[in-house]
């Protein structure tokens, strides 16, 4: 039976009604067609060679180390933890809590022989045949079949209390399948081709010449064409609000013109309840995608491979199996508590050990600041005593600034004049030396509640920002065979940990004692022994290890691309394609890989065309594929070829392809079965494909319908269609995730597309999403520039492949929702098939229980990725915040951009799941109630007077922006694509680039100053004042450019000087600027060369290129740059003073 599965993305898992170690089932592995055996064993060792550069390798350890620990003996002294496998399992009634399922296979390239999959038009379970899993492994016909991903279960291990033998047991997991209550939709499920169809024919390129084959369906295997479609994805994506205001809804904000008064809000609000719809709640407690299947003879899954190989959340030894409960049920069982909540059942050999109550205080360790010893003397002399204080005065003085109560009516000038940083937290300096950057993990609050109820009285949302693969100058690299974690909780060793002593250290998360390996008390750095609290590993809290087999399932994969071009003649005609197989040739040498990478091409209309491009051939060869209704591959093994075998064959194709349509007449778009194709060749490896669209699919499975009405772009009322028409583009890409392939799409259109539907592509398979309206290679110059710089740094720019991401927090803190693009694989695990340095993710957060043991509260995001080298990589970064008792502190450290921007990804999900009104009442919600709890709770002002902390004084400024900017606005001309691109840049971009989408920096550059200037290599960058959005603040006389992130506005006033329109723009007066400008001339001026800079300084600040429109007061760009400035009235939208007026009523009600 087929099983629903959670909608992955955003889903509320709060309710969840099963242990997290339980959601633990894989999708299968859909049957594929062999690959010549390209990818065997063998091949990936001999193609394997790790980089030597940015490595700390310790040398042969001394005598005095013993001798090496294999992966399987990382611990000299205690047992196997649960998370590693044995190769001979013995199973004991005692600790086996499911029936076994079969025995385990040594890792030596050998997975069991028979896989069950579901047929969508069968009942029966069947095998797949050796070598179909994945192409060049043997199998052992003789083992049983297993209902897991890659077919490698797993063994846990512990050690008898009385005996001390090692006890093996098949790791639990229970997860209960849920009826099928929709009928599938048959245009998921891919039929196999049948032979003998002549609905596919050979047509050489322009100058070539080749022979058709005479039966092209021969090569295809059925294997190839059949993969389960999971049930419909239908389920309502909901969002929790659990930190909005009791009340169900504020009222909306008044009409332009209205007087500001507010209704009365009413009773209930079904979009604001805190239990999920059934479909939801369902998905979201069992944890498992669309192509999870269970047998019908058992009910007991085996656990989840990526699960246990990053190494689990908290697992109790002896698991219970909990009912859930029923779906309209608001209240989850006590028993049912989420990641991070109750702690851990000692296993038995563990069991003497110290319980945390009693042993566990703050931890007292290298940074910590110790408690009250015995005998210990807290300060060796008068200068440290002193300069202790200044540090603490230091401190009280910061919270004191940060508590300063701010008049907003009154104070008009509270924008700081350079840009803001993460504000500090109350942590020792030791301890903030060793902390992870802001730009890597971030919280909303940097001083952490106490209690849930705490953090309720503040009124502020708790939550992480991450932004795991960024780009970094310095990042510790080590290969090391032991890889020390926390047996446990599986926390990797950190910054933050303490060291009782030489030989053990306590867990910061789950305060567990461990003991410190052999090989971890050698340094490398140093080259000593005895040191291991001097390793790099615990003075860096962003680190990344080189991982062992112990953490592969499979030998890593090549970088595989595959590119699908829409050559319809709407496409022929923006000229697109020129511009990309253009910056293919120029950067063909640069795409990340290795001497395995592959790379494949997909181009369609009404029909799909595959490219023979294998090494032997003349020229490429184009199969026509016409029969869209039943998609199939012809000639498997040609069609994805090694990237540098076939490098000419690849240039040749890539220099004729644009010339090969430009005469077509074909109008409809095939993209559905276009993306079937480039699934089954992607599947049985993985990797990464590149969607090229300009229209809306017509023809074929996937076809949509034009849903936007141009005249209710502008409507102040309810905003329709931003959920998608068709589950079809979401099961797509919960199959891709499920056999690690992300797709990418880059829409150019001036036309409706429907961004709605084709985006769920890649937000459910972890890809990303491009959008350039009105693109055309000749009328839009602009586009096209961006376009090309986009689309270099795409080519370019690292990935990781086959990735898992899991958080980990503090005990008594829990993660209850993820936002971004991913499948939540389990309530901690993230399946992250692509990975890539210029996407962000945010996490909401809640305290389960009381923090009353401890003074500082930890976060951990581990990311196992396989890099285009072919390693398999481990990036930690490792957060740690102080708690606190009061509500006065709690808004001391609050982070108003980290909060406003996990507001708008929260604003996203309810827009979709409920509406955009109500998204709308929900932020205004949240500047009301945190401003008015502030005031009842902190403030000594009159009730009459609005009042915010410094630290929030910037809060519903933020806000009123965040309602006018694209996703949210009404009342303005917006069209449909537009508004859900910007809410899908909201769910993704990292916090400094959404925060200038949000909220653009406006400076005046006719004269820039040389105060404050920055030297950048060696130039001297100057660094202007922000000023505030409001048209007040221009001048006739001025120059201004207003930076908002993906685009830039330089707007020239009438009567600016003409020293500056000359040495700068190149023109001799204001009246010759042209209106259709978008790029600063170089000039051998002074004034051009620092101007220049420090526009380039800027867009180089940021992965992809920002246009710069230059306009004067009659630019068609005009109302676009003073639609950004939001401290302004506007026809559909109140100004900052009038919006604090609302809040000021709101408040007062």
């Amino acid at each position: 039976m087929q099983q629903p599965l959670s909608t992955g993305h955003g889903a509320p898992l709060q309710n969840s009604s099963t242990a997290p170690e339980r959601h633990q089932q894989m999708p299968n592995k859909a049957s594929l067609a062999p690959m010549a055996g390209q990818y065997n064993f063998a091949y990936y060792q001999n193609n394997y060679q790790a980089p030597v550069h940015n490595i700390i390798r310790p040398p042969l350890c001394p005598t005095s180390l013993g001798t090496p620990q294999g992966p399987g003996q990382m611990y000299t002294t205690l047992p196997l933890g649960p998370n590693l496998i044995s190769a001979r399992p013995q199973l004991d009634p005692t600790f086996v809590s499911a029936p076994p399922q079969g025995g385990y296979v040594p890792s030596g390239g050998h997975y069991p022989g028979q896989v069950p999959y579901n047929v969508p038009s069968q009942s029966t379970t069947q095998g797949i045949p050796p070598h179909s899993s994945y192409p060049g492994f043997s199998y052992h016909p003789a083992m049983p079949a297993f209902n897991t991903h890659y077919n490698a279960p797993l063994t846990s291990q512990t050690v008898h209390p009385a005996t001390s033998q090692p006890l093996v047991g098949v790791l639990p997991s229970h997860v209960k399948p849920l009826p099928e209550t929709v009928q599938r939709l048959s245009q998921a499920s891919f039929q196999p081709y049948p032979a003998g169809n002549t609905a596919a024919s050979w047509h050489p390129l322009p100058g070539a010449s080749m022979p058709a084959p005479t039966n092209p369906t021969a090569a295809v295997s059925s294997a190839n064409s059949q993969t389960s479609a999971g049930p419909p994805l239908s389920m309502p994506h909901n969002i929790n609000q659990s930190y909005l205001p009791d009340r169900a809804k504020v009222a909306t904000l008044p009409v332009v013109g209205a007087p500001l008064v507010r209704r009365q809000p009413p009773l209930a609000d079904p979009s604001v309840s805190t239990s999920a719809s059934p479909a939801s709640a369902s998905g979201a407690q069992e944890g498992v995608d669309s192509s999870s299947s269970s047998s019908s003879s058992t009910n007991t899954s085996l656990p989840n491979n990526y699960d246990a190989l990053e190494g689990g959340s908290y697992q109790d030894s002896t698991p219970s199996i909990t009912t859930a409960p029923a779906p309209s049920d608001p209240h989850p069982l006590k028993s049912t508590k989420p990641f991070g909540y109750a702690y851990p059942t000692l296993q038995p050999a563990y069991q003497n050990v110290v319980s945390p109550s009693q042993s566990v205080c703050p931890p007292t360790g290298p940074g910590y600041s110790p408690g009250p010893q015995q005998f210990a003397q807290p300060f060796s002399s008068v200068n440290q005593l002193s300069s202790t204080m200044e540090g603490l005065t230091f401190r009280n003085n910061r919270k004191a600034e940060a508590l300063r109560q701010v008049s907003l009516l009154q104070e008009r000038n509270i924008l700081p004049p350079v840009p803001m940083l993460s504000p500090q937290s109350n942590l020792s300096p030791e301890l903030k030396k060793l902390n992870c950057s802001p730009d890597l993990f971030r919280c909303t609050l940097m001083n952490i509640p106490q209690t849930q109820a705490l953090l309720n009285k503040a009124k502020l949302p708790l939550g992480l920002l991450l932004h795991p693969f960024r780009d970094l100058t310095h990042l510790p690299v080590i290969t090391s065979s032991t890889i020390v974690r926390c047996r446990t909780c599986r926390t990797y060793i950190n910054p933050f940990v303490s060291f009782l002593d030489q030989r053990r250290w306590k867990c910061n998360l789950c305060y567990r004692v461990n003991d410190v390996p052999e090989e971890f008390m050698y340094n490398p750095l140093t080259r000593s022994y005895g040191e291991p609290h001097k390793r790099p590993e615990v003075q860096t809290a962003t680190v990344e290890f080189i991982a062992s087999s112990d953490y592969m399932l499979r030998p890593p994969q090549p970088a595989v691309y595959l590119f699908v071009f829409d050559v319809s003649h709407n496409a022929v005609e923006s000229g697109y394609l020129n511009i990309c197989c253009q910056s293919l040739l120029e950067n063909f040498d640069k795409l990340p890989g290795d001497s395995r990478t592959r790379i494949g091409f997909i181009t369609f209309d009404s029909t799909v065309h595959f490219f023979n491009l294998q090494e032997g051939l003349s020229q490429p060869q184009m199969l026509i594929v016409s029969d869209i209704e039943d998609i199939f591959i012809p000639t498997p093994d040609s069609l994805m070829v090694n990237l540098h075998e076939s490098k000419e064959l690849i240039k040749d194709l890539l220099k004729v392809l644009p010339t090969m349509f430009t005469s077509t007449r074909e109008t409809h778009s095939a993209l559905g079965p276009a993306l079937q194709a480039a699934f089954k060749l992607m599947s049985a490896t993985g990797g990464r494909i590149s969607v090229f669209q300009t229209q809306l699919p017509s023809v074929g499975v996937g076809h949509l319908l034009s849903r936007e009405d141009p005249n209710q772009r502008s409507t102040t009322k309810g905003v329709q269609h931003l959920a998608p028409a068709t589950d079809f583009y979401k099961k797509f890409a919960l199959d891709c995730s499920g056999q690690q392939v992300a797709v990418d799409l880059f829409l150019l259109s001036g036309q409706y597309t429907d961004m709605a539907s084709l985006a769920c592509m890649s937000k459910y398979s972890a890809g990303s999403v491009f959008y350039y309206p009105s693109f055309h290679h000749i009328h839009n110059p602009a586009q096209v520039e961006k376009f090309q710089k986009d689309l270099k740094r795409y080519l370019i720019r690292k990935i990781g492949f086959e990735a898992v991401m899991r958080i980990r927090c503090t005990k008594g803190l829990s993660i209850h929702t993820f936002h971004g693009n991913f499948f939540v694989r389990s309530t901690d695990l993230l399946s992250l098939a692509n990975i890539n340095p210029d996407s962000g993710f945010t996490v909401q957060m809640s305290i389960e229980e009381n923090l009353v043991d401890t003074s500082i509260v930890c976060f951990q995001a581990a990311l196992l990725y396989t890099s285009s080298k072919g390693e398999r990589r481990i990036r930690v970064h490792t957060l740690c915040l102080p708690v606190v008792n009061s509500v006065a502190d709690v808004y001391a450290g609050a982070d108003v951009q980290a909060i406003t921007c996990l507001l708008a990804t929260m604003a996203v999900d309810r827009s979709v799941s409920s509406s955009l009104s109500d998204a709308r009442d929900a932020l205004v919600n949240a500047v009301v109630d945190s401003l008015s709890a502030y005031r009842s709770t902190v403030s000594n002002l009159q009730r009459s007077v609005l009042v915010a902390p410094n630290s929030l004084r910037l809060f519903a400024l933020y806000i009123l922006a965040l309602l006018r900017q694209q996703a949210f606005r009404t009342g303005t001309s917006t069209r449909l694509d537009e508004r859900v691109f910007a809410m899908c840049e909201m769910k993704t971009q990292p916090l400094v680039h959404l925060m200038l989408t949000i909220h653009p920096n406006l400076y005046r550059i006719d004269n820039l100053p040389d105060e404050g200037s920055i030297t950048v290599g060696d130039k001297a960058i100057p660094q202007p004042p922000i000023m505030q959005l409001s048209a007040e603040k221009l001048s006739k006389e001025g120059a201004f450019l207003m930076d908002c992130g993906s685009v830039m506005y330089l707007w020239i006033g009438k009567n600016c000087s003409s020293n500056f329109i000359s040495e700068v723009l190149g023109f001799p007066n204001h009246a010759s600027i042209p209106q259709n400008m978008t790029q600063l001339p170089e000039l051998n001026t002074v004034l051009s060369q620092r101007t220049s800079s420090f526009v380039s300084w800027l867009r180089d600040s940021r992965p992809f290129l920002s246009i710069l429109y230059i306009m004067k007061d009659d630019s068609p760009m005009r109302a676009n740059f003073f639609q950004r400035l939001v401290e302004d009235r506007s026809e559909s939208a109140l100004s900052y003073y009038e919006f604090l007026l609302h809040i000021q009523q709101q408040i007062s009600k």
